[in-house]
């Protein structure tokens, strides 16, 4: 199954979602293998390869494993990110179709690797197919003994875990960790302060390691060929194969896996097979709707990998890349992320709460033709104020694409606006105005 690694992931394999025909293609061997390694060589032979978290932070997968505290003297917690909210995002949910298996028996050997006796797999609400397929693996795992009490005899191991999947209820911010903790305690998906991280406090204040659906499923296939040859695919300092989700005006949107550092011009023209109707790139975004966009006359040379896609002030994310056609109207594409955005914030934070609904309301007065000049600047100083002020990433994530839009495309938004109007706040004290009109009109 992992023979060929440029595809570690969606594999050619007919029907791979069905048990018999994982197992016939080389499934669960890889935990089996796990078993006769210590825990700590499993979490060496994953920092040993490189892997990075394909949620969007990109942080490196093994360090993260190590956090987590030793021996059992109390329960810990895997947590699989599988909410994928972000528009422009569909990778996950092609694991769950097509290649479930791969995730169960990552969480596997990840739960071994770290002491862990219960994995939640959490699932965005609106997924209900992707749900009832991914349940129907882990019933067909359970029935084989292969997760729950049964490993034991299954195995031949003292090592068991439960796992169970916990349905959404369709909120962007339960992509944030914390935010998915609170949520599969059962309240409301609010972020929480960090420190304390996960790692020391997390699901029910016990130790908790979250990491995202691809980047567990990837956990079988870096010890099945090893962490050092794991390493040497793609990127040197972001290894590995990514799946990329490509959508837009392209001819054939779809999900990839191809190495990290495949240039971004290879993406649009080769796999995807070019832009509809032979149109010019206007603009692409590279990971997902948060991430700032690169112009279409940029993009030659861009290698789609996180240090790279840095040089250009943008990042990664989760892979999902948009492309926009000449005619793509960049007002208003700014318009519906800010709206996004707006419309998902929890509100806890001032700044983001405050600051995501300024933005939607200065773009539609632009887009209404009652923008002025300096509305511009200042939804580049609306944004400034938002990044980093807010307890989780998405005000980040609302605050990044209208900047970038706006500094970026800045062209396209000076022929929204009038250059000479002068921008009267509909705030005024309406006794004060309507004096001052009076007044003017008995001179």
């Amino acid at each position: 199954m992992f023979e060929n690694t440029s595809k570690l992931i969606l594999h050619d394999i007919e029907n791979l979602h069905e048990i018999d025909v994982y197992i016939k293609n080389g499934g669960y061997e890889t935990f089996r293998k796990a078993l006769k390694m210590t825990p700590d060589e499993v979490t060496n032979e994953v920092k040993l390869s490189g892997l990075r978290g394909r949620g969007g932070a990109c942080f490196p997968t093994g360090l993260k494993w190590t956090f987590m505290p030793k021996g059992n003297d109390k329960p810990k917690y895997l947590a699989v990110n599988g909410d994928e909210s972000e528009p422009g995002s569909f990778k996950d949910r092609q694991i769950f179709e097509y290649n479930p298996h791969q995730l169960i028996e990552g969480i596997l050997i990840s739960g071994y690797a770290m002491g862990i006796n219960a994995a939640y797999i959490y699932i965005r609400g609106e997924y209900h197919k992707w749900i009832r397929l991914m349940q129907k693996a882990l019933d067909d795992a359970y029935e084989r003994g292969f997760v729950g009490k049964r490993m034991k005899e299954t195995f031949g191991t003292d090592y068991s875990i439960e796992i169970y999947i916990h349905k959404g209820a369709g909120a962007y911010i339960c992509g944030e960790e914390t935010s998915l903790m609170t949520s599969i305690e059962g309240d409301r998906g609010y972020p929480r302060f960090k420190p304390p991280f996960p790692a020391q406090r997390g699901l029910w204040d016990m130790p908790t390691t979250v990491n995202n659906v691809e980047t567990i499923t990837t956990v079988p296939a870096i010890l099945a060929i090893g962490g050092e040859n794991y390493a040497k695919i793609g990127a040197p300092k972001h290894p590995g194969t990514l799946l990329f989700g490509v959508s837009g005006h392209v001819n054939k949107p779809g999900v990839y896996e191809l190495p990290t550092g495949t240039l971004l011009t290879d993406i649009i023209f080769n796999y995807c097979e070019g832009v509809l109707g032979n149109k010019k790139v206007k603009a692409v975004i590279p990971g997902g709707s948060s991430m700032p966009p690169l112009r279409g006359d940029e993009i030659e040379g861009v290698k789609m990998d996180e240090e790279s896609l840095k040089e250009y002030g943008t990042h990664i994310g989760t892979g999902g890349i948009i492309v926009m056609n000449e005619d793509t109207d960049i007002v208003r594409v700014t318009l519906r992320i800010a709206h996004f955005y707006h419309h998902e914030s929890c509100g806890q934070c001032t700044p983001c709460r405050e600051g995501c609904g300024w933005m939607e309301k200065i773009l539609k007065r632009i887009v209404a033709g009652e923008g002025t000049i300096k509305d511009l600047d200042l939804l580049v100083s609306v944004a400034n104020n938002i990044e980093g002020n807010t307890i989780c990433a998405l005000g980040d994530a609302a605050a990044w694409p209208v900047r970038g839009f706006v500094t970026r495309f800045r062209e396209d938004f000076e022929k929204y606006v009038s250059q000479s109007k002068v921008f009267r706040a509909p705030n005024i004290v309406h006794g004060k105005r309507n004096s001052a009109d009076t007044l003017l009109e008995a001179v």
